[in-house]
């Protein structure tokens, strides 16, 4: 039986509660707290006045329910005067000044872990390297079709918690997790989702097992009664199979499982529950283009289950136009197509886009320093790739992959380095024929130059609309 949230936030009162960062995440959290009479503390490596600009209308409120701020230089060094903590989804979990808060008796966690202690209702929560987004709006989709209210959040955007209090036990919560939400976390979802596991975010991870480590995590607290759906064909994910306690469902594009989701020889989506196989629909009636897509719709499938009709999901299949920055076509200028790819912050996403067109494309790639290996997308970038736009500071590092792959040809490749992406789109479309396909698929983080990949892609997106 799970607590009251009530009684937790009567638990909270006459506590000093901070919180690390005033994103997104955490700004409907703190004033839900401060409507709840307890005493919040914001400590944010900005300062107030760069708050100010960066949230004017948050930061403004904020200031008027009474919030403190510790901001700037040696904003962390407070910690120890807090009795609860909740951190930013994107810090370190093992951080110094976490450590040494834990070590001083305060209680340390998150919007997420909270959330999952006193949350009503099933709870549907997808992870991975790859399709996150994309399977977890899927499977949202699906069971509003189907008449569910469902609270779609997590690292999708948007906190859940603030919403908890008007959930009800009918209604359904649809979560994407990051390995820095689960990392901490010992609870699982009722239907835990694994997409991929692929090397990402080592620039914040000690190293790739602790990366997997935390991937896993959404597996290891479920109950027999619980549902896990694994990738079977990616290494990683099949290995996660002695970690299931409730019932396995895999998701295939190679071979037919034993139960759970694959693509059929001939282009058809099958679904198999209990040696009992259904054909669902054809691959080329998804609206949305790319294998990989094919892929995000096997797993959403295969984690709603029996829950959600063929009739639903062929409707859904044929209606979703995609989310945002997910090979989103911008507009069509002087017979060329530019698409927004900002979401591929990995060389895995950027092989996927790439992969979604039948011809060699015009590329903008490059970003922040995420420390993963760049060498697998070089077979892909010679293959599908004859200009290359770079910027950024893995901009260099990508050239070298590629540039070193056995098949590379200057002949067939253009390499271009630029410093902006308004350079970047206007050497796009200098080089550009009418025909060609123009797509920012950086493969790479978006912090070197924008707050996150929506931010990029906002911006991309103003400056090709922009065009003349």
């Amino acid at each position: 039986m799970k607590r009251s949230i009530a009684a937790f936030f009567q638990q909270l009162q006459n506590k000093k509660v901070y919180f690390i960062g005033m994103g997104v995440t955490n700004y409907g959290v703190i004033v839900q707290f401060c409507e709840k009479g307890i005493d919040c503390t914001v400590v944010d490596k900005k300062s107030q006045e760069e708050l100010s600009k960066a949230y004017p209308e948050h930061f403004e409120h904020l200031c008027s329910l009474g919030v403190r701020f510790i901001t700037g230089e040696g904003y962390l060094d407070h910690l120890t005067e807090a009795d609860v903590v909740y951190r930013t989804p994107g810090m370190n979990w093992n951080s110094p000044a976490l450590q040494a808060a834990r070590d001083a008796g305060v209680v340390v966690t998150s919007e997420m872990e909270t959330f999952f202690e006193y949350c009503p209702c099933r709870i549907y929560a997808v992870t991975g390297s790859d399709g996150k987004t994309t399977s977890t709006t899927l499977i949202s989709e699906f069971l509003k079709a189907e008449g569910k209210k469902v609270y779609l959040g997590g690292n999708i955007g948007k906190a859940l918690l603030p919403q908890i209090e008007e959930m009800g036990e009918e209604d359904v919560a649809v979560v994407e997790l990051s390995s820095f939400q689960l990392i901490s976390m010992r609870q699982s979802p009722d239907v835990a989702v694994v997409t991929n596991v692929a090397p990402n975010h080592l620039d914040v991870h000690k190293d790739m097992q602790e990366y997997i480590d935390a991937k896993t995590n959404i597996l290891l607290h479920q109950s027999a009664f619980s549902r896990a759906v694994l990738n079977l064909d990616n290494e990683i994910t099949r290995g996660m199979q002695p970690l299931v306690r409730g019932q396995l469902s895999w998701f295939s594009r190679r071979e037919k499982p034993q139960n759970g989701t694959y693509l059929r020889e001939d282009g058809m989506l099958m679904r198999v529950i209990r040696g009992v196989e259904t054909e669902i629909l054809p691959m080329n009636e998804i609206k949305i283009p790319g294998i990989h897509n094919v892929e995000n719709y096997l797993t959403a499938i295969a984690a709603v289950g029996e829950e959600v009709s063929l009739e639903t999901i062929r409707k859904i299949a044929h209606e979703f136009g995609g989310v945002e920055h997910r090979i989103e076509l911008v507009r069509e200028l002087d017979g060329v197509r530019y698409y927004n790819d900002s979401i591929a912050t990995s060389p895995t996403r950027t092989i996927a886009g790439l992969n979604s067109f039948n011809q060699k494309l015009i590329v903008i790639a490059g970003g922040y320093d995420k420390h993963i290996p760049y060498e697998p997308l070089a077979q892909s970038v010679n293959e599908k790739v004859k200009v290359l736009i770079l910027l950024g500071a893995t901009a260099s590092k990508i050239e070298k992959a590629v540039t070193d792959y056995p098949g590379y040809s200057p002949e067939q490749l253009k390499i271009v380095h630029v410093s902006t992406l308004e350079e970047a789109v206007e050497q796009a479309r200098a080089l550009a024929q009418p025909g060609d396909v123009v797509t920012l698929s950086p493969a790479s983080a978006s912090f070197d130059l924008y707050l996150n990949f929506e931010q990029r892609g906002h911006h991309f997106k103003r400056i090709v609309n922009g065009l003349k």
